[in-house]
């Protein structure tokens, strides 16, 4: 054989053969295409301090997600007002959600408005737990967008995620049949498949939200309850990794905004390690003008993607 035909390789993309790189033998990192470990994040469409670990939650997932596979678990935390209290906060009943959810917002500073509790309260969490694992069983990867969205309705804006024309136009906004998804939700099978939610939650322990359980392949693991500090999630990791993490970049602010088109100013400073007071002028030298514009919702700094 002569040595024109050595180094020769077939090309998977094209199909075509030809000479194969000169660098023969390459150093290869195999942690990088198969993620040894699992994240459980059990959490609630209506948890409060879930929405306020949406920061340092979202810098995680960014910062470190190419380590683990993320698995959003519904906990169902109010299946209705009929027996149901939360002691610890003083919560027999909607009403007094107002209060505690003001409290949370103002201590977190992600934007709450809680009035709804007064004037249209929820009456179950659970509606807009179906919608999710409908959406998860049928668009996979459409569940988060709907989680994140349905947040800001009811934490922001006041809307009642309960009712099924909200979750409806929720649903739409992310480009799904709302009406299509609400119907489907509203079957025994979408109640089964949470049904199954609470099973995995009940299993790994959890007595609250949020939580997130981190779970090597030998189903040995982290478990963090509450919401905590980047550097919390970080040392979990690390726990299990025997290797030094090696966080990605985070991503530009413009790259970030096409993402999520409503950006709090708490995420910001959490993403990009800034203050408060360097928000604007931060946005303003990484965004071009026509593409955004701030707004002030609660007394928090907004930035919107202009469309």
């Amino acid at each position: 054989m002569s040595d024109s035909n050595h180094n020769m390789m077939c090309d998977l993309e094209t199909g075509m053969c030809g000479p194969a790189d000169e660098e023969q033998v390459q150093a290869i990192d195999l942690n990088q295409l198969a993620k040894k470990f699992t994240l459980y994040y059990v959490t609630d469409p209506i948890c409060s301090h879930c929405w306020a670990l949406e920061p340092v939650l979202n810098r995680f997932l960014r910062q470190y997600g190419h380590y683990f596979n993320l698995k959003v678990v519904m906990g169902g935390l109010l299946p209705s007002w009929h027996g149901f209290a939360d002691n610890s906060n003083g919560i027999q009943k909607p009403a007094d959600v107002a209060h505690h959810w003001k409290e949370v917002g103002l201590h977190s500073r992600m934007p709450i408005d809680g009035s709804l509790w007064i004037s249209d309260p929820i009456l179950s969490s659970y509606p807009p737990s179906r919608v999710f694992k409908v959406i998860a069983l049928r668009h996979p990867g459409k569940e988060i967008e709907f989680l994140r969205r349905a947040r800001e309705a009811v934490f922001v804006f006041n809307q009642n995620i309960g009712e099924d024309s909200v979750l409806e136009a929720i649903v739409n906004g992310i480009g799904l049949d709302g009406a299509r998804i609400i119907e489907e939700a509203g079957q025994e099978s979408a109640q089964a498949l949470l049904d199954g939610d609470f099973e995995l939650a009940a299993s790994l322990g959890v007595r609250g939200f949020p939580t997130l359980v981190l779970v090597n392949e030998e189903n040995k693991g982290v478990k963090i309850s509450g919401a905590r500090p980047l550097e919390a999630y970080i040392s979990a990791l690390q726990q299990l990794s025997a290797a030094a993490l090696e966080p990605r970049p985070v991503p530009a602010l413009s790259q970030l905004i096409q993402e999520e088109p409503l950006l709090f100013a708490r995420e910001i400073e959490e993403m990009y390690d800034i203050e408060s007071h360097q928000v604007e002028a931060f946005a303003e030298n990484e965004l071009a003008q026509d593409t955004y514009s701030l707004q002030t919702i609660l007394d928090e700094l907004v930035l919107a993607a202009k469309k």
